[in-house]
Parts: structure tokens; C-alpha cells; sequence
């Protein structure tokens, strides 16, 4: 993906229709790669909004390690910001071709979550106006806890607002806004804990989390990922309890639901079995990748490469670190290369383990010193 800095337009590299037509390793690749291109003719509120999110909170991470390259990604957070605020459009309307693919349901959460991190990067007010006045009203979904997933970042922004409050930032306290989004975020939380009078309960027999059969583990690793975090706020400002209608949790309930989401995707399940490609004694083999499965030396094009997406054999190469889609409600996986369903790994799936496992091995006493160095 490439941002203009004059033009503010994004490009999306590839076709949808063309490139799941092609079997053949990404870097062998020599067929034509159309450009689709995002710009004010063309809105995509969503990819403008989630690029300025990204670089925004890229910003915070580089800030003391290269503040020419951090003040460079935050000059782009803020221009993408604009660009996206002021061209309001669905992506997937727009360019019709990727709504079978990723159709997204709205582009408001994307807003606020762009705000809420150009806000914790800048500290600059009118990003919390933003948050707080009637783009919140109309967009944050207060008192109605949502799945934190690629197409909806709401109760990741809920989360990472919580933040303030949590923590006495300036204006907080009293922000009646900014209350609204702790008090959602809690009702994320206790939707997740297992004995909490609100929890989900949408969960396999075994207690993971479970959404949706087209990538199940998203939900359950983003779920958890967030209850990691949410749990730190509350070490670092000393909140000892989550009140939960009439029960109340410490943060350590927080991690041990955390835990045991991250204990399943590792092996810890009815099938023995670690959906973490590369981990454990017993992994997906047939994970639906290209280039884990055509052998390093074999000559493909398009068409001819759909030889190994129907292959016998198992991956000739490891994806290691890929996380696949995960297990059906019944607890079942077919470890089948045509199986996308269940054995496709992806990148945002992927960014998840990483947060989840990050935050699992920091050990509760270091917790405070990393939140307030900004680790958000």
C-alpha cells in the first residue's frame, strides 16, 4: 500500500477476483498487479481512518528511537485523518470487487479509532472533542459491547480510552464522554469473563470464545488481547476490582481468561493441537498459504501452481509464527489446504498472538512501569 503525501490517495495493490485465481508464490509473481486507488472521488473512509491508526500509534513507538521518522508517520496520521473525516465513504461500496472478500460494516469505529490514537500521540484536544461530542454519539455504540475484530474497532477504542480515565489523565475525570467509553469498555470486560452475570455466551464446550466459523480464533485471541490490556490499566491505577452486576473481578480474573484463550490457540484443547503453525508437537500441515506450499525449487505460473493447493502432501515449507483460522464451534479441524475456512492464516490474526503473548509474559509487578512509559 502506497500514500501520496500531496494527493492523500492510498493504493490497494492487487484484484481480488484476479489474484484468488492465481496458485504461485507472492515474491514469483510476474502477472499484471491492477492499482485501485482511493482518493476524494473515490471515498474509503476505512483504509484512510486505519492507516492514520496505524501510523499514529507507529509514532508513539519511534518517538524516542528516531523522532524524525515518528514525526514523519504522525505528519501522514494527521493528513490520512483529515482525508478520511472529510471524504466519508465506504470502501467496500466504492470498489464493489472487495466486498465479497472484506465487506466492512461501517466506517465510524475506524474514525473514532484513528482519533483516539492521533489523540494519545498529540495530546491535542480537538481529537478528544472529536471522540467525546457527537461523532462519538453517533458512532462509539455506548452500552453495547461489539466484537473487537479487522471490520469493527470499537471496543478497542473503548479500551484504549478507558485509559484516561483509569489513569487521571487531564480533563478525564468528569468527562461525562469519556466515562461512556470505560463504562463500555466494563461491559466488554464482564462479557468475557466466564462467571461474570453478563458473560457471552458464545463459547465452545471447552471455553474458548467463538464468533464465527470463517477465522473462529480472531475473536477469542482479540478478546483476550484486549483483557490483557485492559487488566494493566487496572494494576497500573491500582483499581482493584471490575464490578460486574452483582460480582466483582480483580485484574487477575482479566489475565486468567487472557490466559486460557491463549493456552487453547497454543495446544491446550480437545484436539491437542497448536494452531500456531511452527509451535508445539502438533500443528496445521496444510495451512492454506502459497509459499508454504510450493517447494522452494518449483518452477509455477498462475493456473499451473493450483497443483499444489491440491497436493496430497503435506507443506513442504513451515509458516512459522502464522496463525490459521482455528476450530469450528464443535471443536473440530480438517487440516485441509482447501479448507480456507479453517486453515488460512492471516496477518491480522497474526498481530494479535504477538499483542496477547507480549502482554502475557510481562509479569504483573513490571506492569505499572510499562504503562506509564506509554506502552498503551
Amino acid at each position: 500500500m502506497l500514500i501520496l503525501q500531496r494527493m492523500c490517495s492510498i493504493f490497494r495493490l492487487g484484484d481480488p477476483e484476479v489474484d484468488h485465481k492465481c496458485w504461485e508464490r507472492p515474491e514469483d509473481m510476474k502477472e499484471k498487479r491492477p492499482l485501485t486507488q482511493v482518493n476524494e472521488s473515490v471515498p474509503g473512509t476505512e483504509v484512510a481512518a486505519e492507516t492514520a491508526a496505524a501510523m499514529a500509534s507507529a509514532s508513539l513507538v519511534f518517538k524516542t528511537v528516531d523522532s524524525t521518522y515518528a514525526s514523519t508517520l504522525l505528519r501522514h496520521a494527521k493528513q490520512l485523518f483529515s482525508f478520511a473525516d472529510n471524504n466519508r465513504g465506504s470502501y467496500s461500496e466504492n470498489i464493489p470487487e472487495v466486498a465479497t472478500y472484506y465487506n466492512s460494516t461501517g466506517y465510524g469505529d475506524e474514525l473514532l479509532w484513528a482519533a483516539s490514537w492521533l489523540y494519545h500521540a498529540t495530546g491535542n484536544q480537538s481529537y478528544l472533542g472529536y471522540l467525546t461530542g457527537e461523532n462519538g454519539k453517533l458512532f462509539a455504540q455506548w452500552g453495547s459491547p461489539t466484537w473487537f475484530s479487522w471490520d469493527n474497532k470499537n471496543a478497542g477504542t473503548q479500551v484504549l480510552l478507558s485509559r484516561l480515565t483509569l489513569l487521571g489523565a487531564k480533563r478525564a475525570t468528569g468527562d461525562s464522554g469519556l466515562e461512556n467509553y470505560r463504562k463500555s469498555a466494563e461491559g466488554v470486560m464482564c462479557g468475557l469473563l466466564p462467571k461474570s452475570p453478563s458473560a457471552t455466551s458464545s463459547r465452545t464446550e471447552s471455553g474458548l470464545i467463538w464468533v464465527s466459523e470463517w477465522n473462529s480464533l480472531q475473536y477469542p485471541v482479540a478478546s483476550a488481547f484486549l483483557a490483557v490490556v485492559y487488566s494493566d490499566y487496572m494494576l497500573t491505577s491500582q483499581t482493584e476490582k471490575l464490578t460486574c452486576g452483582d460480582h466483582s473481578f480483580k485484574p487477575s480474573d482479566l489475565r486468567e481468561f487472557a490466559k486460557s484463550q491463549a493456552d487453547y490457540v497454543l495446544g491446550s484443547n480437545p484436539m491437542k493441537m497448536s494452531f500456531l503453525v511452527g509451535y508445539g508437537n502438533k500443528y496445521p500441515q496444510y495451512v492454506h498459504h502459497r509459499g508454504a506450499s510450493i517447494p522452494v525449487n518449483a518452477t509455477t505460473g498462475c493456473s499451473n501452481g493450483f497443483r499444489w493447493l491440491t497436493s496430497p502432501s503435506p507443506n513442504p515449507n513451515v509458516a512459522v509464527g502464522a496463525l490459521v483460522g482455528g476450530p469450528f464451534l464443535n471443536e473440530t479441524f480438517i487440516d485441509s489446504r482447501n479448507n480456507s475456512m479453517q486453515a488460512e492464516p492471516t496477518t491480522y490474526n497474526s498481530a494479535l498472538i504477538v499483542g496477547l503473548l507480549s502482554g502475557l509474559v510481562i509479569p504483573s509487578s513490571d506492569v505499572k512501569s510499562f504503562v506509564n512509559g506509554r506502552r498503551l
